[in-house]
C-alpha cells in the first residue's frame, strides 16, 4: 500500500499587504472622524446638549415647516402647517411638563420662542 501524503496548507502573510491594509484602515477612520467631505473644525462641533438647544431645535423645525427658513437647495421653502403646529405643540407640552423646574432664563427663552412661533404660525396660515 502506498502511503498518501497529506499536504499541509500554509498560510503565507505578506507583510506589505498587512501594512497597506492597516494604513487604509487608519485613513478610513480619519475620514469618518473628519465628517462630511473631510471638513473639520469648529463648524462641525455640535452644540452643548442643554435645554436651550432643545428649544432651539424644535423652534427651528417649526420655522422650517412654516416656510420661514430654508436651506441652500430650497429656492422657495415649502409650507407644512400641520407639522409646524405639531412642533409648537411639542414646545407647549415641554413648557407644561417643566413648569416650576426651569431657571428664569430658560423659562423666558421658552416663552419667547413660543410667542414668536405662534405669531409666525398665524401669519403663515393667514
Amino acid at each position: 500500500m502506498a502511503e498518501e501524503k497529506k499536504e499541509e496548507k500554509k498560510i503565507i502573510v505578506d507583510e506589505d499587504w498587512k501594512n497597506k491594509a492597516q494604513k487604509e484602515k487608519e485613513i478610513s477612520k480619519d475620514k469618518v472622524q473628519d465628517g462630511p467631505a473631510g471638513k473639520q473644525g469648529p463648524s462641525q462641533q455640535l452644540p452643548k446638549g442643554d435645554f436651550g438647544t432643545l428649544v432651539s431645535l424644535l423652534a427651528a423645525q417649526a420655522f422650517y415647516a412654516m416656510g420661514q427658513i430654508g436651506d441652500e437647495n430650497d429656492k422657495t421653502p415649502k409650507k407644512d402647517l400641520p407639522l409646524a403646529k405639531f412642533q409648537i405643540d411639542m414646545l407647549e407640552s415641554l413648557e407644561e411638563k417643566t413648569k416650576g423646574n426651569l431657571t428664569e432664563n430658560e423659562k423666558q427663552f421658552l416663552e419667547g420662542a413660543l410667542s414668536q412661533l405662534r405669531i409666525s404660525f398665524v401669519n403663515s396660515a393667514g
